[in-house]
């Protein structure tokens, strides 16, 4: 026994640690295709909006996929080695490129959910034929019985899916962004198959096969590093190809994607234009209409200490700033809004340096947790949030968020809150009211036109019947008593609707602002 014991001892030392490669492998191809699938899912958040739709889209395409993967995998098996290696190689290049390709839809064609489908099922079908093949080559190194075989190769796969899930939010993103971080993942996940293949299984391989594979790998990461190159230049021109006048400044943020654009209005002045997402947050050449509208029916009874949540540009604080109040707080939720309109020169000139005002308090917080981990109280709250069209919006529209901004009103005080339109989307407009309501306050609603928006509206909201008027001498260039009279009369085509409250558990405004937003 002592002289089989010797040359057994290596080679079962070698099965192990071609068992431990492989395992490796499966850990970093799991790793790979959950970063594709989140990539896909961010990648919508960001274009479109809605992230409940686009995960819901892309998680069930994926595994629907994957087991029509799993079951077109079956006639591979036969040349596992070399099936193994194509549908790596695919899987590297389609998912390090998905997207490019995706954001080149949405730019280009206005096709995107239809590619989103396709991509991801591809996708999914490739993820799906990797666990067969892999299954085979395991027991090619040392047979033994299905469950432990199972055991071992799921184990890997769902702890190599932690680590993507892990890395995609927290390294791959800040260090890379959406399109080149996909492409990083695309190169890992061909140099892992890659390795495999040759590694542990090149004598499974006729030298036409090697070399096959040789030249398949060497293409696919070539055409990925070129890509990885490329990707800034792309990036620039399909951004540039959805804005109709030129970019001057574009930063994806964790929380959105700035964009301000710049060109020459027919009046001579540059016209200035901010983006979030997509959604245009104001334009320069009426911005005014706007903000005075949104502002001035708070500050009628000149407020001591005001509140604005939201409005990071600094064009609602510009407008409170008239006023000669005590002091001025400013929540805003990305510190990048905020660096920005206190340091480039175009918002500057708008908001009249009212970041820098001494009398303004600027924080960079979430406006819900901010308003529950404080007691202050403010005689007027200006609230000037995005449109609840995304999720993470949706909840600044809800009875909740209402509930904590009544909180915080001191006796007297006031709250007023851009709602949308009341012609496009009646059905949001008439629901924010309903949640104010829902949350304890009186409210009533008026409407203005600004050009660039069209029809806009707004509540005026207490814990008393409300009053819409101006101050007595009021510094507006638009705004005035006669135009709020006039802006509380709502047409006969857009009545006031009766509308239950978004909440929480069920945020409806997020419903109607999408389905009706869409149309237009």
């Amino acid at each position: 026994m002592g002289a089989d014991a010797g040359p057994a001892s290596p080679r079962a030392g070698r099965r192990r640690l071609a068992r431990a490669t492989l395992l490796a492998v499966v850990f970093l191809c799991a790793a790979c295709g959950l970063v594709y699938e989140l990539a896909l899912v961010s990648l919508g958040s960001f274009l479109i909006g809605n992230t409940a739709t686009q995960a819901s889209i892309v998680l069930a395409v994926m595994v629907f996929a994957m087991g029509i993967g799993s079951l077109s995998a079956k006639p591979l098996q036969r040349w596992p080695v070399t099936w193994f290696a194509a549908v790596e190689l695919t899987l590297a290049l389609l998912g390090g490129l998905s997207v490019m390709a995706l954001y080149a839809a949405f730019a280009y064609l206005s096709l995107y959910t239809a590619a989103l489908v396709v991509v991801a099922f591809v996708l999914g079908l490739l993820i799906g034929a990797e666990i067969p093949l892999l299954m085979v080559l395991l027991q090619r190194i040392r047979r033994q019985d299905a469950g432990s075989a199972v055991a071992d190769l799921f184990a890997a796969d769902y702890i190599g899916a932690l680590l993507g899930g892990l890395a995609f939010p927290f390294l791959l993103l800040p260090a890379f962004g959406q399109l080149r971080g996909a492409i990083v993942v695309g190169l890992i996940n061909a140099v892992a198959g890659v390795l495999l293949v040759v590694v542990l299984f090149r004598r499974d391989l006729s030298r036409r096969g090697l070399a096959a594979v040789g030249a398949g790998a060497t293409t696919v990461i070539t055409l990925l590093v070129a890509a990885f190159a490329y990707s800034g230049t792309f990036e620039v021109t399909a951004r540039q190809a959805l804005y109709r006048d030129p970019i001057v400044f574009a930063q994806r943020t964790p929380y959105q994607e700035i964009v301000m654009t710049s060109a020459p209005s027919l009046r001579g002045a540059e016209d200035i234009r901010l983006f979030l997402n997509g959604d245009l947050q104001f334009a320069s050449p009426d911005e005014y209409r706007y903000h005075e509208s949104l502002v001035h029916p708070a500050m009628a009874n000149r407020p001591r200490r005001v509140l604005i949540l939201g409005a990071g540009d600094g064009l609602a604080l510009r407008e409170v700033l008239t006023y000669p109040t005590e002091s001025v707080t400013l929540v805003e939720l990305d510190p990048v809004i905020i660096r920005l309109a206190q340091t480039d020169s175009r918002l500057t000139r708008l908001n009249r340096g009212s970041m820098t005002d001494s009398r303004a308090r600027v924080i960079a917080a979430d406006a819900f947790n901010w308003l529950r981990t404080t007691d202050e109280k403010f005689d007027a709250i200006i609230v000037d949030l995005p449109d609840p069209d995304e999720t993470a919006t949706a909840k600044l529209y809800s009875t909740e968020f209402y509930a904590l901004v009544a909180a915080h009103l001191a006796p007297g005080g006031v709250v007023t809150v851009q709602a949308g339109s009341p012609y496009f989307a009646p059905r949001s407009f008439w629901c924010i009211g309903a949640t104010l309501a829902d949350a304890g306050l009186t409210v009533l609603p008026y409407h203005v036109d600004v050009p660039s928006f069209g029809d806009w509206g707004f509540f005026l909201a207490a814990r008393t019947k409300p009053t819409l008027r101006m101050a007595p001498v009021a510094p507006t260039r638009f705004l005035s008593d006669d135009e709020l009279r006039a802006a509380q009369v709502f047409p006969r085509d857009r009545p006031p609707l009766q509308l239950p409250p978004s909440t929480l558990m069920d945020p409806r405004i997020l419903r109607y602002a999408q389905d009706e937003w869409k149309q237009y």
